[in-house]
């Protein structure tokens, strides 16, 4: 009987292995980041290495990404992080918007909520860990960039809108 399960537990393994999702590796940038904001090369590094994999539109793929169920999960953590956060089409969105994804990215990481500790367990991916100078670096990053669209723009263009 357990020879029975096992086979057929190896069969759906197998068989699951057929179904993939669709990579995010399209490499568009219809309004990016770097469209409107400076971005030093020293945030332009450490978004590339600890960010972009969920929060653009081009995703480096490890070797286990190959395997369902692990490729069905990478996929949801990376469609669910640019439904939140895609820096590829960063500058598309209202002003406020753009203004409150700053300021959720200093929240983010002042809360340590991002990277995800699952994208950074484990040994995998230890270079999005970021280091204390890398958290100053970017919270002081994104907090310019609000200080420029608080100079650029009135401060009730900065405000999202209640939904009712």
């Amino acid at each position: 009987m357990l020879k029975k399960i096992l086979l057929a537990l190896l069969a759906v393994f197998i068989i699951i292995q057929f179904f993939r999702p669709e990579k995010n590796t399209t490499n568009a940038q219809p309004a990016p980041l770097t469209g409107d904001y400076v971005i030093t090369d020293e945030v332009a590094s450490i978004l590339e290495k600890a960010c972009n994999d969920c929060h653009s539109n081009s995703t480096d793929y490890p070797w286990y990404a190959n395997f369902q169920p692990v490729a069905w999960w990478l996929n949801g953590h990376i469609k669910d992080g640019k439904r939140h956060l895609n820096f590829d089409d960063f500058t598309k969105a209202p002003i406020a918007r753009q203004n409150h994804k700053l300021e959720e990215i200093i929240e983010m990481i002042e809360e340590g909520e991002m990277p995800l500790n699952s994208y950074t367990s484990l040994g995998m991916h230890p270079e999005a860990n970021l280091t204390e100078v890398e958290k100053t670096t970017l919270i002081d990053w994104a907090k310019s960039q609000m200080t420029m669209l608080k100079e650029k723009y009135p401060a009730d263009s900065l405000v999202m809108k209640r939904r009712h």
